[in-house]
């Protein structure tokens, strides 16, 4: 593809515009070479066949770029961080080209690139990971020349083990970093020693306790509340100054700030107000959920409406009693649960009083604590939960909805 002038490319034959790349994909459902035809026909200019040409010609065109490279990853938080950092480098005004919603596997992550204007000044591009070796993967595509990590959790510890399994994962960015890039890490990460031996290059580190973090919190506190997202934008904010991007600036920034996607989005449908956090879900980004969703003003009710959390593997039992335990700690006034995984939870509450589980309350001495919660339910399927909440829910009542995507939580929001 070297010898090819193009803008852009996509794997959808529908959106090709004259002179882009059409990438033919033989899929799961669809086998994208059967689409060749009509993406000629729309003017591509040249046809991308299969997933290695994909990587060679983003890697190819990366080499060419101007821009400074950004990649960001972590268990939690990172399409957060993604979208911060281009947001407080447009603040600067700085031509910024992004991953768009979660673009951040080894499609979209060689798309991001492909997509990035070549007189763009950032490109900040998120990896995500399942399996043990595909950081490495999209790292030797986008070659960062910035590392930011978020947080480290247990999501995808199926394929991980441990939660220095998915450090030692992450931390490959840090690895490939250039010894004239940087890395940022908040001191606030459970693996934040582990994670900062791994960066040859400078690693700026960031806190809850910097002075800065308050007028953060402040300007968070409607859109993104919690100190998770403080800690998130401490880490983008951090990595904007190195650019010459003032603290003003990225404060001014967040005034319209808005995440893509299911990401605490605040519905208000009929007597209730709804907090959609249901794009994906794991432990951490469970227990953070619930742990900002109990400070959150209410005029009524706080009700917690949880779906089970995928791609937990042996674990997955030990981490769905971890999180409803928490759940029940934070006295909300009502925990509704839906999905196989929270149901078999409810039936082996001995997990709950295990010594050697990691995480659990210390308020949540006995079984007791959990029998004596009268305000917890357990619902077969989305129909039965849909239909009690429309006879349960009372004005002024706030409801958060949190599990993985698959569970389709934000059907509870249809009419």
């Amino acid at each position: 593809m070297s010898n090819i002038t193009f803008s852009g490319a996509t794997l959808d034959s529908r959106q090709v515009k004259p002179g882009m790349l059409f990438v033919a994909i033989n899929g799961e459902h669809v086998d994208g070479h059967d689409f060749i035809p009509q993406a000629k026909a729309a003017g591509a200019a040249g046809i991308i066949d299969g997933k290695e040409e994909l990587a060679a010609t983003a890697r190819e065109y990366r080499r060419t770029l101007k821009a400074t490279v950004i990649g960001v990853t972590g268990s939690a938080g990172k399409t957060t961080v993604k979208e911060l950092t281009a947001a407080f480098l447009r603040a600067g005004g700085f031509k910024v080209h992004a991953t768009a919603g979660n673009f951040n596997n080894d499609l979209g992550l060689p798309l991001t690139i492909l997509n990035c204007p070549p007189d763009a000044d950032f490109l900040v591009v998120e990896m995500g990971t399942n399996h043990p070796g595909e950081i490495a993967y999209l790292v030797d595509i986008a070659r960062p020349d910035v590392g930011l990590i978020s947080s480290i959790g247990t999501a995808h510890i199926e394929f991980f083990k441990t939660q220095d399994g998915i450090a030692d994962e992450k931390g490959t960015m840090f690895r490939s970093l250039p010894l004239g890039g940087f890395a940022v890490l908040a001191r606030e990460n459970d693996r934040y020693e582990r994670l900062r031996a791994m960066s040859a290059a400078p690693v700026v580190t960031v806190s809850q306790d910097d002075p800065e973090a308050a007028a953060f919190r402040d300007a968070l506190a409607v859109r993104l509340p919690g100190r998770h997202n403080v800690s998130n934008a401490l880490i983008a904010a951090a990595c904007a100054r190195r650019f010459g991007v003032t603290t003003e600036k990225c404060l001014a920034a967040l005034t319209d700030f808005a995440l893509p996607g299911d990401r605490w989005r605040v519905v208000e449908k009929g007597v209730a107000t709804f907090i959609s956090d249901c794009y994906n879900a794991n432990p951490t980004s469970m227990m953070v959920a619930l742990e900002t969703f109990a400070s959150v003003p209410a005029k009524g009710r706080r009700i917690a409406v949880l779906g089970d959390m995928f791609e937990l593997g042996e674990s997955s039992a030990k981490h769905h009693a971890q999180v409803l335990a928490r759940a029940i700690s934070l006295k909300l006034d009502a925990v509704l649960l839906v999905g196989d995984a929270f149901s078999a939870a409810l039936k082996d509450l001995n997990d709950l009083n295990d010594p050697n589980t990691p995480n659990t309350p210390n308020n949540l001495k006995n079984l007791n604590d959990l029998k004596d919660f009268n305000n917890l339910k357990d619902f077969k399927d989305l129909k039965d939960l849909k239909t009690f909440l429309e006879g349960y829910l009372a004005a002024g009542d706030l409801v958060l909805l949190k599990a993985s995507h698959g569970m389709h939580l934000e059907q509870l929001l249809q009419d």
